[in-house]
């Protein structure tokens, strides 16, 4: 029962340190009026963000994380925390926009849980690596009630104080409870250049159609909902029921994954399972997105917020994705493996909101349509991968 417990600490730990982040978006006024700056300006601070989460993963190929894995993980929470307190002690827009980019390196987390579960689970890895990333959308949800709330209570700046100080109690509790180990090292002689594997390539573009599809939304559906004539409420609650669907997706596909895994030891059985679940979860969204395009070109509410209990699908791709790499490749390099493929899916991040709303503004059904696809690009993805041989296997 100890290394569910773990399990639990680790999605606790993801919502408390990411749901506080949604602090830029409760207090959005406030922070305007304060810095003085136009909507459009103050957009930057989220591409800035966005970035980060992209840069993270830059991380693995560096030695931060070598070593203790509680050390790691803190200095991961720590990226997200000591910004979170600076930020209303800042003179100026331009270093909060810098101080964003620092926050989205915390998602470096993730590669770090993944070392974590890989030695403590087998058949069971993606149930809670899904119940993991849940924490990211608990965390969502949990952090603009509350942010509401402290802004009221508090005003801005006692709100970015007390969330930021929350993340490191949270961090002190899980710092108690949970075990460390050592984070594999480089070892000399020991070939690890996942970045020359054509596998860990295509690995990583599995999962970029789901994140492309993700990081669009965000933006791209409160966008078109407006331009429906929806209302506030209505455009909120929508955004509620897509991170409410994902969160629910992410530990439902985690749950097949490990039905699927279950009873298997071997290295390619295991990580056909894996995959099996994803192409689910693909298969799910994509039918998903269908329904949503209609509803958007339509203006049906009420077919879109059905459409987004099953384009929450998409973020089932993740826990096996996430425990891939440990099926995958040899135990001396998976840690940097899942560093490898989490910055090749998550290049995305940076591209995709940019490119489709540009398509959006020209022909909204064009926008649609790319979406609606991405499913099955991700499918193929996965087809070619269980033709390749494993690196571990190799």
């Amino acid at each position: 029962m100890k290394r569910w417990l773990y399990a639990i600490l680790d999605t606790a730990l993801m919502g408390v340190g990411f749901g506080p982040l949604s602090m830029m978006s409760v207090a959005k006024p406030d922070l305007m009026a304060h810095f003085n700056v136009s909507d459009d300006i103050y957009g930057l601070q989220h591409v800035s963000y966005v970035f980060g989460l992209f840069i993270a993963f830059l991380l693995g190929e560096t030695k931060i994380y070598e070593g203790g894995f509680k050390r790691g993980v803190g200095i991961a929470l720590s990226f997200a925390a000591i910004p979170q307190v600076l930020i209303p002690f800042m003179p100026c827009w331009y270093l909060v926009v810098f101080l964003r980019f620092v926050q989205g390196l915390a998602i470096s987390m993730i590669p770090l849980f993944t070392a974590q579960i890989a030695g403590l689970f087998i058949s069971e890895r993606p149930l809670a690596k899904g119940i993991i990333l849940s924490g990211l959308f608990w965390g969502g949800l949990l952090g603009s009630f509350s942010g509401e709330y402290l802004v009221r209570a508090l005003g801005w700046r006692g709100a970015f104080y007390t969330t930021g100080l929350a993340m490191y109690g949270m961090l002190a509790l899980w710092w108690v409870l949970t075990q460390d180990f050592r984070v594999a090292r480089r070892k000399k002689g020991v070939k690890d250049n996942v970045w020359g594997m054509r596998f860990t390539w295509v690995l990583g573009l599995t999962f970029f159609p789901a994140l492309w599809v993700i990081f669009t939304l965000v933006g791209l559906a409160p966008s078109l909902g407006y331009e429906l004539g929806w209302s506030k409420g209505q455009v909120a609650a929508m955004s509620m029921a897509l991170n409410l669907s994902m969160a629910f997706w992410s530990i439902m596909i985690g749950l097949v994954a490990y039905l699927l895994s279950r009873g298997k030891t071997k290295a390619r059985d295991l990580f056909i399972a894996l995959v099996k679940a994803m192409i689910l979860s693909y298969v799910i969204s994509f039918l998903g997105l269908i329904v949503y395009s209609r509803a958007m070109i339509n203006g049906d509410y009420t077919l879109a917020m059905i459409s987004t209990m099953m384009i929450g699908a998409l973020q089932g791709t993740g826990p096996a994705f996430w425990s891939s790499a440990p099926a995958a490749y040899p135990k001396e390099i998976f840690p940097r493996a899942s560093f490898a493929i989490g910055l090749i899916s998550n290049s995305a991040n940076a591209i995709a909101p940019m490119i489709t709303e540009f398509i959006a503004t020209i022909n909204k059904v064009v926008a649609m349509i790319e979406l609606t696809t991405m499913p099955l690009l991700g499918i193929t993805f996965l087809v070619l991968l269980l033709k390749m041989r494993l690196p571990v296997e190799k």
